[in-house]
């Protein structure tokens, strides 16, 4: 969007806030840049400049604008919506790739040279892996500055610099502050200051944000154990790089109020990311919701609670064992097949708050376990064992940079594998918004109420028109039936 100079003048004069991550504007006469929605007086057009990324305004001289802090923006919808080269790299990158591994391991991932990743982020987004990975590390380190009392050699370490001097320079170039001036700055939160306290963090998104089918799916479903529904707010634990974490996130108007528990603090990004993923923050409602509304079935469905989003996962080898389990069985007799794995071959965690006691087993784990032990039929055994062996052993590779196209053909693949099972896993862990499920019982039942074709390969034709926002149309569709899915938890 950064190329269309004349609706990049208009959304910075209109001040819209649904523009936010989708481009940034540097003001020349200032040097500084900013988010969409800035609030001060727009500078004259001929004295703005769009770039597709913090990153590329940064490496271009500018700094972060104080007042309307453009690193606090949700992302971009862009790389969640795509499956090409650089949405799959930027997804990686959120995920803490480059910092953990490096750009040889980013190219490794995603099966280019880093020669071609580079050429490839660079004509697109105006900085390579490297200064995308610096922009979030500044992130990383401004949230940590400005929410805990940790001394700043352990914010460097924590936010994946390499040395303190590195992050001092950084954090005055970006934000024309030095760490302390930043800490000074800012609200007395009252946050944790040791490793391993509890972080209160704000998650931004687009609005309109309906939180009733997120919330409640994943409520609805929770596993005992991994994830629970308290006072107003859903807990699960996170397995992650380096150990483990709890987070809580609660619905509130303008935000999602997170609260994070790490293990280790390095984490910290990676956590954010993944929570950010669940519940699908950097979806781009107003674009989704405009596009479902020209066809007159769906329409009604949509005004009357619009800004639904598509409930994901924080674990996508997780997920697919659960949605192997889930297979022609209630939702609560698949939380019971789950709970069980659990607590058998689960690792403990401590929380603070008790009620989760465990994480979800590994594949590697799973794929240990004596296939007899497993209270399931035995065709759905079958599956399972199959499942968890090929992700042990690498040739079934389920992430954030997956191929959507490709993987659901190897999953189709696999025996015990149908088109329900494929599709699933492709709408809410490998996180595809045109997946589809026209073989789902609840799917049909609302097609049938809605007078929509209720075969599968009929539904299917029909909902061509909903391409490329079919996973958020299977929200809309859901939402007609009265499944606790479907409800905020009161």
């Amino acid at each position: 969007m950064h190329t269309d100079t004349e609706r990049c003048v208009r959304a910075v004069r209109s001040k819209d806030a649904r523009f936010d991550g989708w481009f940034f504007t540097a003001v020349l006469t200032t040097g500084i840049y900013c988010r969409p929605s800035c609030p001060v007086v727009p500078p004259k057009p001929e004295n703005m400049v769009f770039h597709p990324s913090a990153a590329a305004c940064q490496a271009a001289g500018f700094r972060a604008c104080k007042r309307c802090r453009p690193d606090t923006s949700p992302g971009s919808p862009e790389w969640n919506q795509r499956a090409d080269l650089t949405a799959r790299a930027m997804r990686l990158i959120a995920d803490g790739v480059v910092d953990r591994e490096g750009v040889p391991g980013l190219a490794a991932r995603l099966g280019y040279s880093t020669r071609q990743i580079e050429r490839q982020l660079l004509a697109e987004l105006g900085a390579g892996p490297l200064a995308l990975a610096r922009a979030q590390r500044a992130r990383t380190a401004r949230l940590l500055i400005e929410t805990t009392r940790l001394p700043m050699a352990e914010v460097a370490f924590a936010a994946g610099f390499a040395s303190v001097r590195t992050f001092n320079d950084t954090v005055r170039e970006v934000f024309a502050l030095t760490p302390g001036e930043l800490r000074t700055r800012a609200p007395k939160t009252g946050a944790a200051g040791v490793p391993g306290g509890a972080l209160a963090l704000r998650l931004p998104f687009r609005t309109p944000f309906n939180p009733d089918n997120v919330f409640g799916h994943l409520a609805a479903t929770a596993v005992p154990g991994v994830e629970e529904w308290r006072q107003g707010a859903y807990r699960r634990t996170l397995r992650l790089p380096y150990g483990h974490g709890i987070v809580s996130l609660a619905p509130t108007p303008d935000h999602i109020a997170c609260r994070l528990v790490l293990g280790d603090l390095r984490d910290l990004p990676v956590a954010i990311s993944r929570c950010r993923r669940l519940l699908d923050l950097d979806a781009d409602p107003a674009a989704v919701d405009a596009h479902l509304r020209t066809d007159p079935v769906l329409a009604p469905l949509v005004d009357k609670a619009p800004g639904r989003r598509v409930p994901r996962t924080v674990d996508e080898a997780e997920f697919a064992v659960r949605a192997v389990l889930g297979q022609q069985v209630s939702t609560a007799a698949a939380r019971t097949h789950a709970a069980r794995l659990v607590t058998a071959h689960g690792d403990r965690v401590d929380d603070p708050e008790g009620g989760l006691t465990h994480l979800f087993p590994t594949p590697e784990a799973l794929a240990s376990v004596d296939p007899a032990t497993l209270a399931m039929p035995r065709t759905r055994r079958a599956t399972l064992t199959t499942l968890v062996r090929h992700l042990a052993d690498g040739s079934l590779a389920l992430g954030v940079d997956s191929d959507w196209p490709a993987t659901r053909a190897r999953l189709l693949a696999l025996p015990g594998f149908g088109p329900w099972t494929a599709d699933v896993i492709a709408l809410r862990a490998l996180g595809d918004p045109d997946a589809f499920l026209p073989t789902d019982l609840g799917i049909r039942r609302a097609a049938q109420s809605l007078g929509l074709p209720s075969t599968p390969a009929a539904l299917t034709a029909r909902a061509a028109g909903w391409r490329p926002w079919r996973a958020y149309a299977v929200q809309y569709l859901w939402a007609t039936d009265d499944h606790p899915i479907n409800f905020l938890p009161v």
